[in-house]
């Protein structure tokens, strides 16, 4: 089928775009957050076909996945049909609620012309959606293609926007770890970190948006994963160091409680605890590579490709049908 989707979340979309369907890029001369066209540092199929806005009148779509708001409005100014109405369509939920939490109302609440699909089972019971349907399809990564060896004695960390967003992503806990060995942050907007924390340039180092093949082959050669996200739905980027073989030291927080086992590194909202893992993964490689290979196990049993594909094409399928 042709599917009508915005490139929104590179990862995410990644996964979803290495299914067995055409899938329409909207992209715009300014290549803008509306029209962004296909991903630069993330490999994507043939599949996944840039199509200006003016071309989409008499493209066939049968489907269109939602992301934002913005975009019930858009999609029927580009179509000529009001998605959920005309054509089916499915709002995938990425994010956890903002606000008033847990009586934060979603956007999409009490319609009955579309699906809400969560990325978590722990966003899908914050979120108030009121009487609109809703189901979870977990995350599914492509597999990275380098595996762990973390010969370095540097942790890990994967964030974007650091700075701006502060607590939620666990930014101003970095220094803590930052005295038990140097960090390498990787990430959208993570320049200029080690000035905004206060840390000496060799206490972290910042590589600013590196092509995901290469930062996952700099994540294999670190010891261990850091993730202190307090409040924000399950990184991507967790998985694929998981996936990869690393250690994680988690902050158990949102999703991450049920995406990573007590073998796979050290979970916990106790400040000590994640810092005794940290020197101990530092400390011994042997029990690195041991929790790293439970992480693998994990993160390839529960997010493989397969699974999530699987999942979306019944889901797909269901949507479809239904509204014929």
């Amino acid at each position: 089928m042709n599917i009508l989707l915005w490139h929104v979340h590179g990862s995410w979309t990644t996964s979803f775009v290495h299914g067995g369907h055409r899938y329409l890029i909207p992209t715009t001369p300014d290549r803008g957050p509306y029209g962004l066209g296909r991903a630069r540092t993330y490999p994507w199929p043939d599949s996944a076909v840039e199509v200006a806005p003016a071309d989409l009148l008499g493209a066939g779509v049968d489907l269109v996945i939602l992301q934002r708001p913005e975009e019930v409005d858009l999609a029927e100014e580009w179509l000529g049909r009001r998605p959920g109405r005309d054509v089916p369509a499915i709002y995938v939920e990425h994010n956890t609620p903002k606000g008033d939490v847990p009586n934060t109302r979603h956007p999409m609440a009490d319609r009955d012309d579309l699906l809400i699909a969560h990325v978590t089972g722990f966003n899908q019971i914050f979120w108030d959606t009121g009487a609109s349907r809703t189901t979870v399809v977990d995350h599914g990564i492509v597999a990275p293609a380098v595996s762990y060896t973390g010969e370095l004695d540097r942790l890990a960390v994967v964030i974007n926007e650091p700075v701006r967003r502060g607590r939620v992503t666990g930014t101003d806990l970095l220094p803590r770890f930052a005295e038990i060995a140097p960090l390498d942050v990787f990430g959208m907007g993570v320049a200029g970190l080690a000035d905004h924390l206060g840390l000496p340039a060799d206490r972290l180092t910042s590589h600013d948006d590196v092509p995901q093949n290469r930062m996952h082959a700099e994540l294999a050669r670190r010891r261990a994963y850091l993730h202190l996200c307090r409040w924000t739905s399950l990184g991507l980027s967790l998985i694929e160091a998981m996936a990869i073989g690393m250690p994680v030291v988690a902050l158990a927080t949102t999703e991450a409680v049920t995406a990573v086992p007590p073998a796979a590194g050290a979970l916990a909202t106790r400040m000590d605890t994640l810092l005794d893992a940290a020197r101990r993964f530092i400390a011994e490689p042997a029990a690195a590579r041991q929790a790293g290979a439970a992480a693998r196990t994990a993160a390839r049993d529960r997010y493989g490709l397969d699974r999530f594909l699987a999942d979306w094409d019944r889901l797909l399928e269901e949507e479809v049908c239904g509204s014929r």
